[in-house]
């Protein structure tokens, strides 16, 4: 992903909210295979990692990019931004060149 790409996914993910929460039990694998459902239904999503929760933001956000094969967009504070491209016929994000 190019540095302009990255950029514009920040600017799309500005205005989300976030669609999942993280607490205090991190990481379980309920929590993946809802991130991996929402991917597969926006693309682009944002999540909040709860007060709580005493795991790394940006660790989790590298071990949920590996798990559900996206990319990290961005993690600041207690929010991260995962994208993964859709498959062609579900594709509603174009990314810049």
């Amino acid at each position: 992903m190019t540095s302009k790409q990255r950029a514009y996914l920040k600017g799309l993910a500005m205005q989300m909210d976030p669609i999942l929460q993280l607490g205090k039990n991190g990481l379980t694998p309920e929590n993946t295979a809802s991130v991996e459902e929402a991917l597969a239904a926006r693309e682009l999503i944002k999540i909040s990692v709860l007060q709580n929760c005493l795991e790394d933001p940006k660790e989790m956000a590298q071990v949920l990019a590996e798990r559900t094969r996206s990319q990290v967009v961005q993690v600041i504070g207690k929010k991260i931004v995962l994208y993964r491209e859709g498959k062609n016929e579900k594709k509603k994000i174009v990314l810049p060149k």
